[in-house]
Formats: structure tokens, C-alpha cells, sequence
């Protein structure tokens, strides 16, 4: 699966640039530009990249804006004349980017951002106008491309600085984890994940990992559940999810739980393997089946095959999916035994173990 040569087909992307082939927008000279939630893709490189920064906690995406030889840096202080941004579709974390845009932004600069139109772009573009004042748009692609001007006199500071912590950590499942808005079924447990954790064995033993961490919850159930685990890697796409996810497990570390467990974060796209052959001994997963809205099946396709590779013999795969997905036939070819645990819900959990 070529993930990297599929992001380079992006309308949203395409579309935010348009204002510019009109000339309704002009490049800056010589300032750089902050390009926030970037995405690689064809249409950058008829843009002067040597300037342009960008942000994005997403791997894959990432990945593929250092293979475009961008740079990557985190937000900072700094003011830039123009900034981009390709909002999400979750409302509280796109007005948040959108909030710290305009902090980013200098006085007179320019912010543009674009949207599938079936993925909030008007609301965007009326949350751009409550904090900006007017906005100019363009639609192309089924999408919107819509820029404002940075004026004093025309922007809500109380609601720029209201909006930009929107996406801020908080507690969820009485206080147990941290979550944040944007991260999958972020604002509770979600049932598929429950359900894995009820079914897990207690005699998982050795060193583990977990692919797809998300903020931590599956992992946590695995230390709760499992006395005799001696380490767990957590792999994570989402940088902003797995920030949480170190905070959550180690806070547990701090009440003086889970103290001989040794525990690692990795930053990871899941879907490009794992650099470790033969490692663990057990893995847990409940995999992402869409980005964007359509199901994309070859995403956990990609896990298991990942996963198959880096147990050593006899180790075990206990995974959850979404019942309609077709993982059986890649589990057979790379695994030894597999059989369903639990089909409940419209989900169902699978035992993997792979041969000796």
C-alpha cells in the first residue's frame, strides 16, 4: 500500500492555492510563509518551499513533507505575513488552529484556509469571519478556499484567545484519561476499544506493544489486566494523541503503579512496519479503518501485517475491528491459528497467533 502517493491527490490542498493562480493573493518576496496542518502534494512545488514552514503532527503527512525536502517545526512565537491552514473537520480543533493562525499571523498579514465542502468548509469559513471580520472566498474542487486580513480594529482578540485553547487536553472517563478534541473518540471510551480490553487474556506476559495508541486507554487496560507484562511500546501516528498517552501511562508511574513495566513512545506510521523483527511476544490493536470519510480496509491490512512481522513465534495479536471489515484473509496468511473471541455490537475481536 502506497499511502505516501496518495496524499499527493488533496483538493483541499489544490483549492488553497487557487487565490493565488488568480492573483487574488500575492507570495510574500522574501518572508517565510507558516503553512499549519500542512499536507504534501503536487501543487507546492510551483511555490517557493525554501521559505515555507511547516506544522503537522499527523506522521504520515509528515513523512511525506520531509520527502518533499519541506521543513517541519513546531509552532512557535513567531509572525509570519501569510500563514495556511488546512482545517480538520472536528470543530473545536479547527477553530483552535484557526484561533492560533490569526496569533500567528502579523498585523496586516493574511490568513487562507480551505475545506472540502462536505467536511465543514462554510462553518469554517464563518468561524474565520467571528474572529477576522470580512472574508473573501473562492470555490473550486467541492471545495472553498476563504483568506481574511489580520486588522486590529476588525479582529475579536477575546474570542481569538477563547477559541485557540478550544482543543486543550482535558479529563474524560471520570477523570481517568486525557483526551483531546480531534483524537478519535476522544470525548469517551469507544466501545471497540472496551470491548478488546474485556476480552484480553490476564496471562499476557513479556514485552508487548500497542498499534494505535491513541491516548493510551488500551494500553493502561493492558498494565491493568496483565501483571506479568514487563514492557509495552506504544506506537502512535498522531503526535497530539500520543502526547496524552505518555501523560496518562505515566501519571499512573507516579501513583506508583506499573513500576517494572518499561514503557516507550513511538511517534510512528504503523502502516510502514515496525523496525522490529521478532520483538514482542503479544500486540494489541484496534486499527484506524478510514482517514477521511470513505473506509480504507488496507490501513489494517497494513497493522496486521506489521504486526505479524514483529512477534516472535507463537506470539499473539489480539485485535478489534469494525465486523464488515475484511481482515480474515490477511490474517490467515500470517498467522497460524486465528479465531474470533467476541462479535458483539457490530464489532468483533480476533485472537491471532502466529506459527512457531
Amino acid at each position: 500500500m502506497n499511502r505516501t502517493a496518495d496524499l499527493f491527490a488533496d483538493a483541499a490542498l489544490d483549492t488553497l492555492l487557487l487565490p493565488f493562480a488568480t492573483g487574488a493573493l500575492t507570495w510574500p518576496s522574501t518572508a517565510e510563509t507558516l503553512f499549519m496542518r500542512a499536507r504534501g502534494g503536487a501543487a507546492l512545488k510551483a511555490l517557493p518551499t525554501d521559505r515555507l514552514v511547516c506544522a503537522q503532527s499527523f506522521k504520515p503527512f509528515a513523512d511525506a513533507l520531509r520527502a518533499m525536502g519541506l521543513t517541519l517545526a513546531e509552532v512557535s512565537a513567531q509572525k509570519f505575513p501569510l500563514v495556511l491552514l488546512l482545517p480538520p473537520r472536528q470543530r473545536e480543533e479547527s477553530r483552535a488552529l484557526l484561533a492560533r493562525a490569526l496569533q500567528r499571523v502579523e498585523p496586516g498579514g493574511t490568513v487562507v484556509a480551505s475545506a472540502l465542502n462536505n467536511e465543514g468548509a462554510r462553518s469554517a469559513e464563518g468561524d474565520l469571519e467571528r474572529l477576522a471580520g470580512p472574508v473573501h472566498s473562492l470555490s473550486k474542487n467541492k471545495c472553498r478556499v476563504f483568506w481574511a486580513t489580520a486588522t486590529a480594529q476588525m479582529m475579536d482578540a477575546n474570542l481569538i484567545a477563547e477559541w485557540a485553547a478550544l482543543d486543550a487536553p482535558r479529563r474524560i472517563a471520570d477523570g481517568r484519561f486525557l483526551s483531546r478534541p480531534g483524537l478519535f473518540s476522544w470525548t469517551r471510551i469507544d466501545r471497540a476499544s472496551a470491548l478488546l480490553a474485556g476480552c484480553l487474556p490476564t496471562d499476557l506476559v513479556g514485552c508487548g506493544a500497542d498499534l494505535g495508541a491513541g491516548f493510551g486507554y488500551l494500553a493502561a487496560e493492558v498494565l491493568a489486566r496483565c501483571p506479568g507484562v514487563s514492557a509495552l511500546d506504544l506506537y502512535e501516528a498522531e503526535a497530539r494523541g500520543l502526547d496524552l498517552a505518555r501523560s496518562n501511562l505515566l501519571d499512573d508511574v507516579q501513583r506508583g503503579e506499573h513500576r517494572h513495566v518499561a514503557l516507550n513512545f513511538f511517534w510512528h506510521d504503523v502502516t510502514k512496519g515496525l523496525d522490529k523483527p521478532q520483538h514482542y511476544d503479544f500486540i494489541v490493536s484496534n486499527p484506524p479503518f478510514h482517514q477521511g470519510r470513505a473506509d480504507q480496509p488496507e490501513i489494517g491490512c497494513a497493522f496486521i501485517g506489521a504486526a505479524a512481522a514483529a512477534l516472535r513465534p507463537a506470539g499473539c495479536l489480539w485485535l478489534v475491528a469494525n465486523r464488515h471489515l475484511p481482515y480474515e484473509q490477511v490474517l490467515r496468511e500470517n498467522f497460524r491459528k486465528v479465531r474470533t473471541v467476541a462479535e458483539e455490537q457490530g464489532f468483533k475481536v480476533i485472537e491471532a497467533i502466529k506459527g512457531k
